[in-house]
């Protein structure tokens, strides 16, 4: 991964440079963009993105992330050619200013000025350009389509872009060319336009009038590199998952399209809630398991964007207006089941977590080559060791609800169809008794992790019997909150040395620095009473110093012992990133309870 960014800094540092007063979001120095949008914005204005969900605003950080060159090239350009004004459009009319409507100012608060304005830009697109209503809305879709299937031969990536937003369909299918704008842009070399369809859904995969796909076309035509990265883009799912648990992506030119990790104690994982977990997956439709596995993605990248948005902010601002984005936003193309199980995704902790993403990965493989149901165990590449060592988890209020203000399950007319009916069906009934919900799916493993978590409490609680408090004894007080956040600010200072370190492969500095942190997590863990009454302090505090310990063992791995073969140090990488974002996710809860319970 750190290569990979190398690689591409000095293109990211071309936009980054390049970047004045004029800047979209009216600030100078933006770190992030927002690639199906293509414009660049600052950090204020990327807490807000973020909160809009991935189908509004797919942000990425511009040098903390790793970026397929062709795809910042496409946003570069966009940049470049004014891609702001689609979004804007109504505003660049002079009878905007008599109307009332006005761009938020650099010294508007971010809430609710700003936020109001991004929210009206990108989410409800309040001011682009509406072409005026005709009685056959499908005829005025497919002509947009047509000029987009027409346009993406050329460079003007701004022309179609406002194409897609007017409602053109990046899959659409031209039945007199026979072929989708994929194919057209394929055949043409034209990169940034396949990467903007791409962006918005079109299918590499899709077949045309000759039954060959846009891939097929970029190799006839000679684009074998596009063709490569068609590849790419078609195994960009799947590629992403594995990425997160192991730092590997397949070789898809030696024809490698899949790494299936298994996690270093797969053994234990025997209980009945776990096959039964498996059995359900493997149960789901192609459609219900594509619907999960796209979930599974939005849930991967807010974990990644949320590990670089803690490493990258001053966190004495995380108790006011720009903080992490809890779980995924509600999408509202998506019915009420759906946006709640997609939510509960994160309550799933890193072990958790890590083995949904494989059962994913390996389901995948399964159907993409047509094999039996088989044991996991046969699908299996990679064996990663001490991927997601088993902690606490994420140890929030048992009072907080899982899910955000969207409509119940008794909303019956949104639910998935195979979901009617079978609310009620018991756990431990025939598996094979038909098809089953994504929502199923998800209970099962809810109730794995509840039942292991409900294992280790009682363990901890048998284990404290002897040395428990008087439940009659005053509440330990709380430290004050500044000094929480001097010492959230000392750690995150540290974890940013970690993570240039990482970026850099200064592999020798992994240990110095997990040392720093560890003594920063130490010296706060120690403004907190030994034994915090409340629930959320000690997972909070347990979260904290727990991975500060798992980090100092993840970074002694970067060293390679004497005799034994050298490290795999893009898994070390990618582990020292997972303990490095649990500590500052930790840390920022910490601030957050201390805050509230002062400010009351």
């Amino acid at each position: 991964a750190s290569k990979h960014l190398r690689a591409h800094f000095c293109s990211a540092q071309f936009i980054y440079h390049n970047c004045d007063l004029v800047v979209f979001c009216s600030r100078s120095e933006p770190r992030w963009a927002s690639v199906n949008r293509g414009v660049l914005i600052c950090d204020e204005c990327c807490s807000v993105h973020r909160s809009l969900g991935r189908h509004s605003s797919q942000v990425r950080h511009l040098t903390h992330t790793p970026w397929p060159p062709t795809q910042l090239q496409m946003v570069q350009t966009l940049y470049n050619n004014g891609a702001n004004s689609i979004w804007e459009h109504s505003l660049l009319d002079p009878a905007s200013v008599t109307s009332g409507k006005r761009k938020a100012n650099p010294q508007d608060k971010l809430h609710p000025n700003k936020s109001e304005f991004i929210r009206a830009k990108y989410q409800m697109l309040v001011f682009v350009h509406r072409i005026p209503c005709r009685e056959d809305d499908s005829s005025t879709a497919k002509d947009l389509s047509k000029q987009l299937h027409s346009s993406v031969r050329t460079g003007n990536l701004e022309t179609c872009l406002r194409l897609l937003t007017l409602g053109a369909q990046a899959n659409f299918f031209h039945p007199e060319k026979g072929s989708t704008p994929l194919h057209v842009a394929a055949k043409a070399g034209q990169v940034s336009q396949v990467e903007l369809l791409t962006v918005y859904g079109a299918d590499p995969g899709a077949p045309d009038s000759r039954g060959k796909t846009p891939i097929d076309c970029a190799r006839e035509a000679g684009h074998n590199d596009l063709a490569d990265r068609l590849v790419e883009i078609q195994y960009e799912l799947t590629d992403r998952l594995a990425f997160y648990l192991c730092g590997r992506k397949p070789d898809h030119k030696s024809g490698q399209h899949f790494i299936v990790p298994q996690m270093a104690d797969s053994s234990a994982d025997l209980s009945e809630l776990a096959k039964a977990a498996k059995k359900k997956l493997q149960s789901l439709s192609n459609h219900l398991f594509e619907e999960l596995a796209m979930d599974v993605y939005d849930e991967v990248d807010r974990r990644e964007t949320d590990a670089v948005w803690l490493a990258t902010q001053n966190h004495s601002t995380l108790v006011t207006e720009t903080t992490v984005v809890p779980f995924l936003p509600v999408n509202p193309e998506y019915s009420s089941t759906r946006n709640q199980g997609r939510q509960k995704l994160a309550r799933f902790n890193a072990h958790e977590f890590a083995t949904l993403v494989i059962d994913i990965l390996s389901e995948a493989k399964r159907r993409q080559q047509g094999n039996p149901i088989v044991s996991p165990k046969d699908n299996v590449e990679l064996i990663m060791k001490n991927v997601a060592v088993r902690h606490c988890s994420d140890s929030q209020d048992n009072d907080q609800p899982d899910y955000d203000s969207v409509a119940s399950d008794e909303d019956t007319d949104q639910e998935l169809p195979s979901s009617k009916g079978d609310r009620t069906k018991s756990l431990d009934s025939d598996l094979s008794d038909g098809p089953i919900t994504m929502q199923e799916y998800l209970e099962v493993k809810t109730a794995l992790s509840a039942s292991e978590a409900k294992i280790q409490q009682l363990m901890k609680a048998n284990n404290s019997l002897s040395d428990d408090t008087s439940p009659m004894d005053s509440d330990p007080t709380l430290p004050s909150t500044e000094d929480v956040i001097r010492k959230t600010e000392q750690i995150t200072k540290n974890i940013q040395e970690l993570l240039r370190a990482a970026q850099e492969n200064k592999h020798d500095s992994f240990i110095p620095c997990s040392e720093r942190i560890h003594v920063a997590v130490t010296e706060m863990a120690a403004l907190f009473p030994k034994k915090p009454r409340s629930e959320t302090v000690r997972g909070s505090l347990r979260l904290l110093t727990s991975s500060a310990c798992r980090l100092q063992g993840e970074c002694r791995k970067a060293v390679p012992s004497e005799g034994c073969p050298g490290p795999d140090m893009q898994l070390v990488t990618q582990q020292v990133i997972q303990c490095a974002y649990d500590i500052a996710k930790a840390a920022k809860q910490l601030v957050t309870i201390t805050t509230k319970e002062n400010t009351n």
